[in-house]
């Protein structure tokens, strides 16, 4: 229990409601677990955040945006826009790996609560097709890639590798072979986006 003279803040909360759901879940945890877990009252924790959903959505949305942190540095690294296409798909299919494999009842439980808030996971997506088009963007500019619309582009490459980063099929990550198979869609990926496709 934190000591009640720390100041509570959004993120403390955040914290305490992640540590409740690794330990009992989303069906049952609740906001006086989290409450009891910081030593205050569950209205405290309701000055924060106004609902139960309210306070789901923002632990899902810091859990996601995780991983759009780790992915940002790739985008404006100083290397060719294939490296750091192929780089940033890399990094998102190994933090996916790593947030199934690491902790697989916290991953099972945001599974369960990104499916509840559509407009967190719809926002994290828009995002990360955000980044990929910009990448886009960079290696049209460069003559790398010779896409008509960076933007559109972005969003085919996301799809395309949806077998990668799509929670729905997180039990294929560890099968043997899943790295080649992965390298191989960036591999064709990278080739198409080079070829030039006008008539």
């Amino acid at each position: 229990m934190a000591p009640p003279t720390e100041t509570l803040t959004a993120e403390r909360i955040l914290e305490a409601t992640e540590e409740v759901l690794r330990r009992h879940g989303p069906a049952k945890a609740t906001v006086v677990d989290v409450a009891r877990a910081l030593g205050v009252s569950h209205g405290s924790v309701y000055r924060h955040f106004r609902t139960k959903a309210a306070l789901r959505e923002a632990v899902t949305k810091r859990w996601l945006d995780r991983t759009s942190r780790q992915l940002a540095d790739i985008v404006t690294a100083g290397s060719t826009p294939e490296h750091r296409l192929r780089a940033w798909l890399g990094a998102l299919f190994e933090a996916k790996r790593h947030k199934a494999g690491d902790d697989p009842e916290l991953f099972a439980t945001y599974t369960v609560l990104a499916d509840e808030n559509g407009l967190a996971v719809g926002e994290h997506i828009a995002d990360l097709t955000g980044q990929l088009a910009r990448i886009m963007r960079d290696g049209v500019a460069a003559g790398a890639f010779t896409v008509p619309d960076p933007v559109a582009a972005a969003r085919a490459v996301f799809q395309a590798t949806g077998r990668f980063h799509d929670p729905c099929y997180a039990r294929e990550w560890e099968q043997p072979g899943v790295e080649e198979e992965f390298t191989a869609v960036v591999d064709l990926l990278v080739r198409g986006l080079g070829a030039d496709v006008t008539p």
